[in-house]
């Protein structure tokens, strides 16, 4: 009876790589708790009281309903939003305070604040001259967004923000992660079978 060799060197960079696989996977695995407990902690944060911002941390104030000045808004804008009642339509958002050049190496970089005003059918823009606003504090990229409690003037109230809406697909990446390191071993341990056949 023949005594069926395993190459040494293959089947270390195979084991390896799915070693990291599986290693990714239970890295995900943790990425989707702390999702979990991130969301937990935005919707804590929307049952707690006003709070008024400026040039604070404002990553501190997530899905909190803030307070913020606003009276001189900028670049109008209509994005697709929806009001409370689940319908498609405009959302209208004015920028309340500008971004700082990048281009300035010497001064710190003050992240952009948006309002979103209201919500309306059409792209219309509205008449709006700003002013002290109070709304639900979310992140924009790198920049900050208030969609307000009460709508201005002639506009419908935007659908407030939902912690819940966050997407968390740690999971179904562990999943994906599992499931390499298993397709790999498979193929592998197929392809010794093979080579021990026609041996």
């Amino acid at each position: 009876m023949s005594v069926r060799k395993v190459p040494i060197i293959p089947t270390i960079i195979v084991v390896a790589a799915a070693c990291v696989m599986v290693a990714l996977g239970i890295w995900q695995l943790g990425r989707a708790d702390e999702k979990e407990a991130l969301i937990a902690e935005f919707e804590s944060a929307s049952e707690r009281g006003p709070v008024r911002i400026g040039d604070q941390d404002l990553d501190n104030y997530l899905y909190r309903t803030v307070e913020f000045a606003c009276p001189e808004p900028t670049s109008w804008s209509a994005i697709a939003g929806r009001n409370r009642a689940g319908r498609t339509g405009y959302s209208q958002q004015f920028t309340c305070r500008e971004r700082t050049d990048w281009g300035q190496p010497d001064v710190a970089i003050t992240p952009a604040i948006y309002a979103v005003v209201g919500w309306s059918p059409g792209p219309n823009e509205p008449d709006w001259s700003g002013g002290n606003i109070t709304g639900v504090l979310t992140q924009l990229g790198d920049d900050y967004r208030i969609t307000l409690a009460e709508p201005v003037q002639g506009l419908e109230a935007s659908a407030a923000p939902d912690p819940s809406d966050m997407p968390n697909n740690h999971l179904a990446y562990a999943g994906q992660w599992f499931f390499f390191a298993l397709t790999a071993l498979l193929i592998y341990g197929l392809a010794l079978r093979r080579r021990w056949r026609d041996a």
